[in-house]
């Protein structure tokens, strides 16, 4: 488990520098400071390295020369560091994403206790980290026209569109990648490396199927039963998706605990005691869970005749990911006006292929 983070600075004149750190009384020696910058001048490359110095565990992500920033988050000499080294990337993109006016520091508790949950993210949390991230989201939307792009292309126009960020893009691209939502690779008489977008994602709220289904036969009474389903069906008649609750609700999804709490209302109609059990599994603050979740108009409260308050998902949220289908229109459009080469498109089509028929047989 991690035992904290420490963001440093180096530059030649006034050395090291510790910028922010969690939590506070956290340190580590000088000779250890020297030993991770000379451990990333030795590999000379942006990018994350591991090494043990005295009681830690450490693993470092170095920013490059245009930051100098040493990310690093130190852990018990026995934790395994590949299971943090992705939250670990992700942590530094926002850090770099904050660095013009130092907003960053504050966010170190926060980042700390992100990086250190990432182990236990299910898919549809990265995907909403993933979606979360301006740079991955504005890199996602660019693709949803295009589908295919060269990296040198969209490197000057998000430096030229985000002009108030600084952006690591290989870091960037390598988490989309993993997350299987482009694919890089070079195509023969094309000069740079072109970024093929093989998956979208889709998000939207949806009725709470699992409760719905289920309520006949769970112990609440017809009363609040038939209130629930009034309640649910009033919403959805009303409701009108947009971008704007999309990314209030990946906010909540992204977080550990209001997770938990969703999982265990995901299932059914649950009292308070109910809910108090979560305490064990790491829901800290209840009511401040409780309280974000009815601000977000996801759950209601509904009281039975006895005053015992029983906790309802009006709205569940859904995110995953989508096949593109309708790029192939954007293909045939871009063969027509010539607006990218045939070798290019042809590459793109049979990349999309291969991603169709994987996703075909994994549904057998």
């Amino acid at each position: 488990m991690p035992v904290g983070l420490i963001i440093m600075k180096w530059d030649a004149r006034s050395g090291t520098q510790n910028l922010a750190k969690y939590p506070e009384d956290i340190k580590i020696t000088e000779q250890t400071e020297m030993q991770i910058i000379a451990a990333h001048e030795y590999s000379g490359e942006v990018g994350v390295i591991n090494l043990m110095a005295g009681p830690f565990n450490i693993l470092s992500y170095y920013t490059g020369p245009n930051t100098t920033l040493y990310i690093n988050l130190l852990l018990n000499l026995d934790d395994d560091p590949d299971i943090y080294e992705s939250g670990l990337i992700d942590a530094s993109q926002i850090i770099l994403q904050n660095i013009t006016d130092n907003t960053f520091i504050k966010m170190t508790p926060s980042l700390f206790q992100r990086i250190s949950i990432y182990p236990k993210l299910s898919e549809e949390q990265f995907l909403a980290i993933t979606y979360l991230d301006e740079i991955k989201r504005i890199i996602i939307k660019r693709l949803r026209e295009e589908g295919v792009i060269s990296k040198s292309e969209l490197e000057i126009w998000l430096k030229d569109t985000n002009k108030h960020m600084f952006v690591e893009l290989d870091a960037v691209l390598n988490d989309l990648i993993k997350r299987d939502l482009i694919k890089s690779m070079s195509v023969k008489g094309i000069s740079s490396e072109l970024i093929f977008f093989i998956n979208d994602i889709i998000m939207s709220r949806v009725p709470a199927e699992k409760v719905i289904t289920g309520i006949s036969e769970s112990e609440v009474s017809k009363e609040i039963s038939d209130e629930y389903l009034k309640a649910c069906t009033e919403f959805f008649q009303n409701y009108q998706p947009s971008e704007e609750d999309n990314i209030k609700l990946l906010e909540i999804l992204s977080d550990y605990q209001i997770f938990l709490t969703l999982r265990l209302l995901r299932t059914s109609i649950v009292t308070k005691n109910d809910l108090n059990k979560l305490v064990k599994k790491g829901v800290e603050d209840l009511e401040k869970v409780l309280n974000q979740l009815l601000d977000k108009k996801m759950i209601r409260v509904f009281k039975d005749d006895k005053g015992i308050e029983h906790y309802a998902l009006i709205s569940d949220f859904y995110i995953g990911k989508l096949f593109p289908k309708y790029l192939l229109r954007t293909i045939k459009a871009n063969y027509e006006d010539q607006s990218k080469s045939n070798l290019v498109l042809l590459e793109y089509l049979n990349i999309l292929e291969d991603v169709y028929y994987d996703l075909k047989s994994k549904k057998e």
